[in-house]
């Protein structure tokens, strides 16, 4: 449709409206504020989820290593336990070993004062703790006399007694004399001296024999 202007007058403009410059101003200061504000917190909120994932992470690292060594603390245990029986094991093994080993030094330091005496044998030997009975058979009263200075020579007993010496009919073509002792076992080893001493020239004094024939 033509409209023709009848008034023969330019149409007036319509007239723009100006905006403030303290209003612009305000504007584009609450944006930027409200910018810096989301990038703050972004920052933040990065930061802290990075701090939250690195704790989560050492939680979970500690709470393996936390098994592991519980893991490795009832090994230990059972280790522990091992140790303890083997040790009980060892040591009764040391012990018998031990008493073992005393007995055979026993025996052979008996054996070996026996054999410097002449006319004399040991019929039986019995050990009570530290402390020995001796029974046996003498030719005579100073081959008793001069074992039990043999005894006391090699250093391995003391407080040595005779109980009972009498003659007696083991034999019946020739005169014995039975014998009871005890001794008991010394607390210092035998030195070599002791174990390579010579029967004694003078023997200690005899023991008076008792009637002929056992009580």
């Amino acid at each position: 449709m033509i409209r023709i202007n009848l008034l023969g007058q330019a149409r007036p403009k319509a007239a723009k409206q100006s905006v403030p410059l303290e209003a612009t101003l305000q504007v584009i200061l609450a944006a930027a504020a409200i910018l810096i504000a989301v990038v703050v917190l972004y920052v933040t909120y990065a930061s802290e989820k990075r701090e939250l994932d690195a704790t989560n992470q050492r939680i979970t690292a500690l709470k393996a290593e936390r098994t592991q060594l519980q893991q490795i603390k009832q090994e230990v245990e059972v280790y522990e336990q091992q140790k303890q029986t083997l040790q009980t094991q060892i040591d009764v093994i040391e012990g018998l070993q031990k008493n073992r080993t005393g007995a055979q030094e026993l025996l052979q330091m008996v054996a070996n004062t026996v054999v410097r005496v002449d006319q004399l044998w040991l019929t039986s030997l019995e050990k009570k703790g530290d402390s020995l009975t001796l029974l046996g058979e003498a030719g005579n009263i100073d081959s008793i006399a001069n074992f039990i200075t043999q005894l006391k020579r090699s250093g391995y007993f003391d407080k040595i007694e005779i109980q009972e010496a009498k003659e007696d009919d083991v034999a019946k073509a020739v005169t014995t004399y039975g014998f009871t002792m005890t001794a008991a076992i010394a607390g210092a080893a035998p030195t070599t001296d002791a174990a390579t001493a010579k029967p004694a020239a003078t023997p200690a004094p005899a023991p008076q024999p008792a009637p002929k024939g056992r009580s």
